[in-house]
């Protein structure tokens, strides 16, 4: 739980066109300070006028990819959330683009682990894809069916080469 503390009071924008989704993220992250935007437009708005932590982007309804280009140009830390956008194709886009996460709403209860992992990389000047990604790489594998990153071999041989530096780093901390 320590690690989670990191969590406490953080700026965190959610961005999703299910209120009910919105509703539970805020709740889930009840020791942050929430901004809930349903719209691309109320999420700009919300950067425009305001600083963050973190980034919660839902991929559909809310042009999630356009939002996390934003993000990503102004240094906000994003965790993309799916469940209509849960493919091999838009896990890998994520990654390309900047995603620190990209974890499915069905995993939403995890969200405080997910978010706290992003934000300690963060404070150590990496990017967090060590933990979210072990941690639901037999999801996707139970999604995604058997082999489904030979498709893109180069790129995930890649990911998992940064991925065991970076654990291979952490490991050195303690």
């Amino acid at each position: 739980m320590h690690r989670q503390n990191i969590l406490e009071n953080k700026k965190v924008l959610v961005v999703d066109d299910e209120p009910d989704i919105l509703d539970t993220l805020e709740e889930l992250l009840y020791m942050c300070s929430v901004d809930k935007a349903s719209s691309f437009d109320e999420a700009i708005a919300f950067l425009r006028t305001k600083s963050y932590d973190v980034a919660i982007l839902d991929i559909m309804g809310v042009k999630g990819y356009d939002l996390l280009k934003i993000t990503h140009r102004i240094d906000i830390p994003a965790l993309m959330l799916t469940a209509h956008a849960l493919t091999p194709d838009n896990l890998k886009i994520s990654i390309e683009q900047g995603a620190d996460a990209y974890v499915p709403k069905d995993k939403l209860a995890d969200i405080t682990l997910y978010v706290a992992d992003i934000l300690n990389a963060r404070n150590q000047g990496k990017k967090a894809h060590v933990t979210w990604f072990s941690l639901l790489k037999p999801v996707f594998d139970k999604l995604f069916g058997e082999g489904w990153r030979k498709k893109d071999r180069t790129f995930w041989d890649e990911f998992d080469e940064k991925q065991m530096s970076t654990r291979d780093d952490i490991q050195k901390m303690d």
